[in-house]
């Protein structure tokens, strides 16, 4: 382009041409990387606001002394999936490039599944070995992650799949339900993950635990309200990016 300013500049409130930067810094530096979905992404968070649950994480890392060398890489795509392609590649197809590529990563955040099981019958229910045979590919595709993650040297947190009964998106039934107890069971197994980030109890309603706290909730009753993205940060304990792990 030969103009020496640019010509009918527009505001867009969209990353389309910068997700993370890459830096020079001391030896001592480090950074974690979130893999997910839109709830990572941020939707429900304030536009412009810097209140998603990664940026309560990452203002907590830079006012300790201990964490403030580590930065946080947030590589959420709205309606990614693990298993299949959708606005962007699956998470299992863009591991490599958005985990292990980047210089500096010790650490990774994995909290995707919501939209794979959410899929499965958005449009009708199914028979229950279908929600038995994605649980199972979804479980498949974690354990692919760690591996691929400790292969690199790298430490591998689950997080749990939040609560999305009420969804007009996915309207899930007891099936679903069924499928992301199952499957956050699994994560909370001690060995399948390096730690678990439970943010399942953490926004959930204690009352109608198939659902979103209400002063958690955006108002779609799948996505977190700011609010709900601060409590899901505040609760990530700094002590898993101690510089001994």
């Amino acid at each position: 382009m030969s103009a020496a300013t640019l010509t009918e500049p527009k505001h867009v409130d969209h990353w389309y041409q910068v997700s993370e930067i890459d830096v020079q810094s001391g030896a001592g530096s480090a950074s974690v990387v979130a893999l997910g979905d839109s709830i990572t992404d941020g939707h429900g968070a304030t536009t412009n606001g810097n209140d998603r649950w990664t940026d309560v994480l990452a203002a907590r890392l830079q006012s300790s002394p201990a964490t403030e060398s580590i930065g946080v890489s947030n590589q959420g795509i709205g309606g990614n999936h693990l298993l299949s392609d959708g606005l962007g590649p699956n998470a299992l197809a863009r591991f490599d490039r958005d985990v292990l590529a980047p210089t500096g990563v010790r650490w990774a955040i994995v909290f995707e599944g919501v939209n794979d099981l959410g899929g499965l019958a958005r449009v009708g229910e199914v028979g229950a070995e279908q929600h038995h045979a994605l649980v199972g590919r979804v479980i498949e595709a974690y354990q692919q992650i760690t591996e691929r993650a400790h292969a690199h040297g790298l430490h591998v947190f689950g997080a749990t799949i939040t609560p999305y009964a009420g969804s007009n998106y996915y309207h899930p039934g007891p099936l679903s339900e069924a499928d992301r107890q199952a499957v956050n069971r699994w994560i909370r197994s001690p060995g399948n993950f390096d730690a678990v980030i439970d943010f399942d109890g953490i926004v959930r309603d204690p009352e109608h635990p198939d659902r979103l706290l209400p002063a958690y909730d955006c108002g779609d009753h799948l996505h977190p309200s700011p609010a709900g993205y601060k409590a899901m940060g505040d609760a990530i304990p700094l002590s898993l990016f101690s510089k001994a792990n």
